[in-house]
């Protein structure tokens, strides 16, 4: 799409044209009680298409003072901070006003796959856009400042492009791209400054800068020796030091594979990129399952050929602590011992500090030699295998952990974690253990590649669920398998947000229904929680009650995304809606009829006074 054309479709939002459009498209009446539907655009939208190739204006370089203490408008990572917090101190927009809240501007982009989330610099957006390419956006209208189109020599790497976000540092934003390389733009230009090539990697996860070094993770290629994380110089693209997740012999881990060849094997860290705690100078990052998928497959046909405790084909499925200027690890924590389904523990790690009280009723497994009451610096995670884990992140020790958002299936990955040590113990009952050998293993991405929250206010941390299942035949590869709601789900409800208190572990369910959600979720100042399901309903809700207090009805699905952000007074709220890669999975679940091809950037913000 053109950029003409994409003037075009802001035009008819402005017009007034989306809401037949969304009408046409089967949008739900609105229920009775509920706030009206805010699209309609506040005047002074109806301006000429920016030039292709403009030029920020007064660009201020990002500081590493800026990066660790980030102004209250600016949104400069994925998480907005190293924590992971997804919180913003901003409150113009609060649980009185929201209710107000009208659509600032909207700009169409290109068909294609959307997984991404933008960061914001003094009233500047950049964001990877479909296709594989970025763009610098006028965050108050929409307008395109500049935009970087990468020649792709294999087009189809653009076209299925799933970066998840990009990072900023002094005068160059980062953009890890589908065909293997980190590529550096100038920020107020667009022109490339350097890039360099990281491997066959597809580089689905993204960058964070730490130091003067870019870090990213990505995809496997072929074999354990395209599986890593890597730390490339921000000023050069000089690669700085790569951490292998996969180990060969004679490598510290390599042992746990049980004298396997991992030449071929893989394990990466395709989802969203890790975090930081710069008062202990540690970078914490997640990495996903090992592959082919079942043991049978890695161990030549022996499901036993590894263990069934932790820790089992390392360094798959674990918390890694590394030293962001070396790489070298510190230590580790293994979520699931030699997972036998694809159920990821990839994903942000959120850092707080806490009071160790597990409410018994609440939480599954506690750790019964920590003090009650004592105060701990924890990372706490969301797996796909739908449990989460809090851990001590001084040094991994594991604290507490519940399955997310129900305790009630036999059939999770993990039987037992033992209560002294931490140490997790696959579910032997449903591993595959001869081709042909039938499974439904609950749960399976319930939580996916949309970020959680946290909330100092309420102290908790809010994660979009699925009540979602993996029926799974072997067949010595990687199964044959689809995903399947839970036996027994609630006929009603298969989706929502969980609300986890970090202390006690006790969990609330709102905003339950019939439609999943793809989102991000956003916590601000305000006492709002923000999210989108793939019904094209963004909402916002009280952070305390998780009472629904506004929705508008967008042109697509809500697809990762979600930040507020700040310029000259104003708050702004920001989703992308579009097509991604867990969407028709879950539409196919619920029932949801999926409107495709609706990639679009909506801005919110209230009324001028």
């Amino acid at each position: 799409m053109n950029k003409t054309a994409r003037w075009i479709v802001t035009l008819f939002f402005a017009v007034g044209l989306a809401p037949l459009a969304l009408a046409q498209g089967g949008a739900p009446p609105a229920q009775a009680g509920a706030p009206p539907r805010r699209i309609a655009p506040p005047p002074g939208m109806f301006m000429a298409p920016p030039p292709p190739h403009g030029t920020v204006e007064n660009y201020q370089p990002v500081t590493n003072d800026m990066l660790l203490h980030p102004s209250p408008d600016d949104w400069l990572m994925y998480s907005r901070t190293y924590d992971a917090w997804r919180y913003s101190p901003l409150k113009q927009i609060d649980k009185k006003n929201v209710k107000d809240l009208r659509m600032a501007w909207a700009l169409g982009l290109p068909s294609g796959t959307t997984e991404t989330i933008p960061i914001v610099h003094n009233g500047v957006m950049y964001t990877i856009v479909p296709g594989g390419n970025v763009m610098a956006i006028d965050a108050t209208n929409g307008n395109i400042i500049w935009e970087y189109v990468r020649q792709y020599k294999e087009r189809q790497l653009g076209s299925s492009e799933r970066t998840k976000t990009i990072a900023i540092y002094k005068d160059m934003v980062y953009f890890t791209a589908p065909d293997g390389y980190v590529v550096a733009l100038d920020a107020a230009t667009g022109k490339v400054k350097w890039e360099t090539y990281k491997t066959d990697t597809q580089n689905t996860s993204g960058a964070l800068v730490v130091d003067g070094n870019v870090i990213s993770g990505g995809t496997c290629g072929k074999g354990r020796e395209s599986c890593f994380i890597e730390a490339d110089n921000a000023d050069t693209g000089e690669k700085a030091w790569r951490f292998y997740i996969v180990p060969g012999p004679g490598d510290p881990g390599y042992d746990s594979w049980g004298g396997a060849d991992t030449t071929n094997d893989t394990a990466s860290t395709w989802g969203l990129p890790g975090t930081f705690d710069p008062a202990r100078d540690v970078l914490y990052w997640g990495t996903a399952n090992p592959s082919p998928y079942e043991r049978l497959a890695r161990h030549n046909g022996n499901p036993d050929g590894t263990s069934r405790f932790a820790p089992a084909d390392l360094y798959s499925n674990c918390t890694l602590a590394l030293d962001p200027h070396t790489g070298k690890l510190y230590w580790y924590y293994q979520h699931l011992p030699a997972d036998d389904w694809d159920t990821d523990h990839t994903h942000e790690r959120t850092l707080v500090r806490e009071k160790y009280d597990p409410d018994p009723k609440a939480v599954k497994w506690y750790n019964t030699t920590v003090p009650r009451g004592s105060m701990h610096d924890v990372a706490a995670m969301v797996g796909e295998s739908g449990i989460m884990f809090v851990l001590d992140r001084n040094d991994g020790k594991f604290l507490w952990a519940e399955p997310i958002p129900f305790d009630a299936s036999p059939n999770m990955a993990i039987s037992n974690i033992d209560e002294k040590t931490g140490r997790t113990e696959i579910n032997w009952d449903v591993v595959m253990k001869h081709p042909g050998d039938h499974h439904v293993i609950c749960y399976w991405n319930g939580r996916s590649y949309w970020p959680t929250a946290y909330d100092p206010v309420t102290n908790s941390l809010y994660t979009g669920y699925v009540d979602n299942c993996l029926d799974m035949t072997a067949n010595n590869t990687s199964g044959l398998r689809h995903g399947v709601l839970r036996p027994g789900h609630p006929a009603d409800s298969i989706a929502g947000i969980a609300k986890v208190n970090l202390s006690t572990g006790e969990m609330t369910r709102f905003a339950t229904g019939m439609s999943p959600g793809t989102g991000s979720i956003l916590a601000t100042a305000g006492g709002l929680i923000f999210h989108g399901d793939i019904n094209r309903r963004f909402s916002a809700y009280d952070a305390a009650t998780g009472k629904e207090l506004w929705y508008s009805l967008l042109g697509g699905p809500i697809s990762v995304s979600t930040i507020t952000y700040a310029v000259n007074g104003t708050q702004y709220v920001s989703v992308i809606t579009g097509d991604n890669l867990a969407e028709p999975v879950l539409s196919r679940q619920s029932g949801v009829d999926l409107i495709r091809g609706q990639n679009t950037i909506y801005t919110f913000a209230l009324p001028a006074k």
